[in-house]
């Protein structure tokens, strides 16, 4: 439960950035903010797979790029399901998806799977030499 309430934190921070940098995403309140941080995780594990593979001729053909555009329509999607998330266009949502993943990938890579902040630790081996 820990790890789902930080990965909740985390998107809604990304959305949060998205709403400071681009002038096409706003939010008229923290808790339209927190709703669309939840539904925007249940779109990308239920409905984005579904967009994924019906797209797939187009992102083949795109070399992948169009994942991005795939991902704006999952952003505009939630846009469209709570009302005080707003997006002025598709560009929008393709950047601000993009800002979301950016930010929920840095963020991430600092948090395990149980929700803990985690550090990398140096570990020694003695006894072995690798430049002989």
């Amino acid at each position: 439960m820990r790890g789902f309430l930080v990965r909740l934190v985390i998107t809604a921070f990304g959305l949060w950035v998205a709403d400071q940098l681009l002038p096409g995403i706003w939010f008229t309140s923290t808790g339209a903010l927190i709703l669309s941080a939840f539904l925007l995780g249940f779109v990308n594990a239920v409905i984005r797979p579904i967009l994924i593979i019906l797209t797939l001729p187009l992102t083949i053909l795109t070399l992948g790029l169009f994942i991005l555009i795939v991902n704006g329509i999952s952003l505009a999607l939630v846009a469209w399901l709570v009302p005080g998330f707003h997006l002025a266009s598709l560009g929008s949502a393709t950047l601000g998806a993009i800002i979301v993943s950016l930010t929920s990938w840095l963020t991430s890579s600092f948090i395990g799977g149980t929700g803990r902040i985690e550090r990398m630790h140096r570990v020694e081996v003695t006894g072995r030499r690798i430049d002989e």
